[in-house]
């Protein structure tokens, strides 16, 4: 990484006509890239509501379904890298949350499918996405050209080490889609975005759905993007909304060197690695 650019968070509305929502994904993309982004990220299930039940009928596969064409068409239209926060993938007779990453000619860059599902017990909240999904099994940082991504999903942000691996292969900028709810977010969302920038001394981009009330699953919203020093860089409030920020590689270059987390690590008492 040796150039500033600027990356983008869509932060969109979610409805459940994935038609609508494919097509309102590919306009706010285009309105980022034409406001000068150059990396743009969606957010978590952004074609579909976020319901477990609805993750089968929403699902499609990598190369024929049309929310991907889609991601892979904007991207070259636009000539940017577009993190394409994350869709049910069908692969075989597993459902996936997955995020598809597509450069500047259309390619795929890489995938990310959701680690760590979301099965959890909370004040009036009963989350089984192992009801519907399956886990993915891999980690891996994209090489996007301007920089290195390392793209994890929701939960996953809740497992330090995925990030501090991700780091330690050389990631910039983590790009996190995550529909946290209104019960986490106001308790742990800006924290956990921190942390994983101050842990790592990266850039966090992190992409919330908009809010909506009327949901069965009501998202937090207040997407941001994290410096490597732990600031808030930018932030969205509850509704559909685009934020920008420059990344800058002088920023973790600088903070690394006053502060040598990375560096310092006691690898002789203890190592993050990989099976």
């Amino acid at each position: 990484m040796k150039d500033k650019f600027r990356l983008a968070v869509c932060q969109m509305s979610v409805t459940r006509d994935k038609e609508t929502n494919i097509r309102r994904a590919g306009e706010m993309v285009r309105e980022a890239a034409a406001g000068g982004a150059k990396v743009v990220a969606l957010p978590e299930m952004f074609n579909c509501p976020y319901e477990t039940h609805f993750f089968p009928a929403y699902a499609e596969s990598y190369p024929d379904g049309e929310t991907v064409k889609m991601l892979a068409r904007v991207a070259a239209d636009a000539g940017i890298v577009l993190v394409g926060g994350s869709i049910p993938e069908r692969d075989g007779d597993k459902v996936y949350n997955t995020s598809f990453i597509f450069g500047p000619r259309g390619d795929l860059l890489g995938r990310h499918r959701k680690v760590h599902l979301f099965d959890v017990d909370l004040p009036n909240l009963r989350i089984r996405e192992s009801s519907t999904l399956g886990p993915g099994n891999n980690l891996d940082v994209i090489d996007a050209g301007l920089c290195k991504l390392g793209v994890i999903i929701c939960f996953d942000v809740r497992f330090p080490e995925l990030a501090r691996l991700l780091a330690l292969e050389g990631a910039h900028v983590l790009v996190i889609p995550a529909a946290f709810n209104i019960i986490t977010g106001p308790a742990h969302w800006e924290m956990s975005m921190r942390a994983r920038a101050v842990d790592n001394q990266v850039y966090v981009a992190a992409a919330s759905p908009a809010r909506d009330e009327s949901a069965k699953y009501v998202a937090y919203g207040h997407s941001m993007i994290v410096d490597p020093w732990g600031e808030v860089v930018a932030e969205a409030g509850t509704g559909e909304e685009i934020i920008m920020a420059e990344i800058d590689p002088e920023k973790i270059k600088d903070v690394r060197g006053r502060l040598p987390l990375l560096s310092q690590r006691r690898t002789d008492l203890y190592e993050i690695k990989r099976k």
